[in-house]
């Protein structure tokens, strides 16, 4: 069953990365229609879609990309500031699993079930982190430098809905969000700050998947507060 989850890692994001910029798209190249009025830049849904039997989700591993000149724009006239292909990788991992460990903190805190495998009642979340722009990389060559900036960065989640035993992609949505610190000033980045940053980003967008799932979910499974 497991080989079922990961086997949808093997699907190609390069089709889908366009859909963040094409703002005319009612209809996707799979079928998928787009939802009027949705809270995020783009979102898609299969017309036969029926989530009302899915009690479960699995969290697939978060794909995380750069902008393609990232690596030469912050290398640019910075000596000091001297980010290798090892840099981004490191920080590509702790995206990646900074963005799992809020969807699925928000998701159980939900009292939705997180799971490894596939099932029936299993629904694919599968999340992708791309045009990652980190202002002021933390990155361990920097020595004491310090640098100030009024905004940490910026990064689109594209995240894929999939029912588990068919591999039917069933919905898609698209957003951007920019990581700003409290009334605009420029404060000191660093490691912390970014993490602490990028993970205020994150609940929004978990918390939005959240309120999608309770509107679509039937949720006998899930735990109900008191009437009272």
């Amino acid at each position: 069953m497991r080989n079922k989850l990961f086997g949808l890692l093997l699907l190609s994001l390069v089709p889908l990365a366009g859909l963040a910029q094409d703002d005319d798209v009612t209809v996707t190249y799979d079928g998928l229609v787009l939802v009027e009025d949705a809270e995020v830049h783009a979102a898609f849904i299969h017309p036969d879609a029926d989530f009302s039997v899915f009690r479960r989700v699995a969290l697939l591993p978060a794909l995380v990309a750069f902008r393609s000149d990232w690596q030469r724009r912050q290398n640019r006239g910075s000596r000091s500031r001297n980010v290798r292909a090892s840099d981004m990788e490191r920080i590509k991992e702790d995206v990646a699993d900074l963005l799992n460990d809020v969807f699925i903190e928000q998701l159980e805190a939900a009292g939705y079930e997180v799971v490894n495998d596939a099932d029936d009642d299993v629904l694919i979340l599968r999340p992708a982190i791309l045009d990652l722009d980190v202002i002021a990389p933390d990155n361990r060559s920097a020595g004491r430098s310090r640098t100030y900036t009024a905004t940490t960065g910026a990064a689109t989640l594209l995240l894929e809905l999939f029912d588990s035993t068919t591999g039917q992609i069933l919905g898609r949505a698209v957003d951007r969000r920019t990581a700003g610190r409290s009334g605009g000033f420029a404060t000191q980045s660093n490691r912390v700050t970014n993490r602490s940053d990028a993970r205020r980003e994150f609940r929004v967008w978990a918390n939005q998947l959240v309120e999608f799932l309770d509107q679509h979910y039937v949720q006998a499974d899930k735990p109900k507060e008191a009437a009272d």
